[in-house]
């Protein structure tokens, strides 16, 4: 079974595998109107009728369309967590190079193809235009964990604050790369990579 967003983000966990199945089709159906409407226009009843559920089933989870994107971003998070995961796990490197070329490649790869993710990527765009530090700080602490077999150390405060600058830097300009072309500039992406690079370089060479 697929992993379920944060509790915090729901008024119910699902217990049963048919409760979470519908978890799982609201939370789609959200992502594709989301691509459609806008998070404005979003509504839990539109959100209802394309799950093809009562809108109480929605209620049970949701209070509001606010907690349902919420909930969206951190299946986000889980979902990009795990291809990291695979996609680190497969290369058999230990270049900490390439695996900031995975981070970076798996984040794109969702901001061109998960529906929804332009608007909530992992909770930081809701409402439209809102930069809320949070997730960033959720993000750089899953990746120093991910990373930390690359690391010549243990992630301390220094080295999370590191991978803070380098989330909210990645993060900024991916963001502008996006707005210059819908599919992300490929040259911006570029200089990123390199950015990223040479910062990450002082301290983890």
């Amino acid at each position: 079974m697929k992993p379920v967003p944060h509790e915090t983000s729901l008024r119910r966990a699902p217990v049963q595998r048919r409760s979470a199945e519908r978890l799982t089709r609201i939370l789609d159906a959200c992502a594709d109107l989301l691509d459609e409407v806008g998070y404005d226009d979003l509504s839990t009843r539109a959100v209802a009728l394309r799950a093809g559920v009562p809108i109480g089933s929605v209620y049970r989870f949701f209070g509001n369309k606010r907690a349902m994107a919420d909930a969206l971003a951190q299946r986000n998070l889980e979902r990009y967590t795990e291809r990291v995961t695979e996609r680190l796990r497969d290369s058999g490197g230990d270049d900490w190079r390439t695996a900031v070329d995975v981070v970076l490649d798996e984040y794109l790869g969702m901001k061109r193809t998960a529906p929804g993710f332009s608007l909530v990527d992992f909770g930081n765009q809701i409402p439209v235009g809102s930069r809320g530090g949070e997730p960033n700080h959720r993000v750089a602490e899953r990746l120093a964990g991910l990373l930390s077999g690359y690391l010549s150390r243990e992630p301390d405060d220094d080295l999370r604050r590191t991978f803070l600058v380098a989330v909210e830097t990645a993060d900024t300009l991916v963001q502008l790369a996006f707005r210059v072309d819908p599919q992300g500039d490929e040259k911006i992406i570029e200089e990123t990579r390199q950015i990223l690079r040479a910062y990450l370089g002082r301290v983890l060479d």
